[in-house]
């Protein structure tokens, strides 16, 4: 997986965190669902999918970031 990871470039991960990570951007996607989450209203699969759609770019952020610093 590190081997995966390595093959993408720091921009492009940065560039996904700032475009699906954060749209739509007022206010950004990923808080609503993140919300939505913690007050446990988040129960449709389309709530689901959008959480995990938008997160994806953070998440290789932080593997990324792990990894690197490792």
């Amino acid at each position: 997986m590190k081997e995966l990871i390595d093959k993408i470039n720091w921009g492009m991960i940065i560039l996904l965190c700032l475009t699906l990570g954060l749209a739509p951007f007022n206010p950004p996607h990923i808080w609503e669902k993140i919300t939505m989450l913690l007050k446990g209203t988040l129960k449709r699969l389309l709530d689901w999918f959008d959480l995990v759609l938008h997160s994806i770019p953070w998440v290789l952020l932080v593997i990324k970031g792990f990894f690197s610093i490792k």
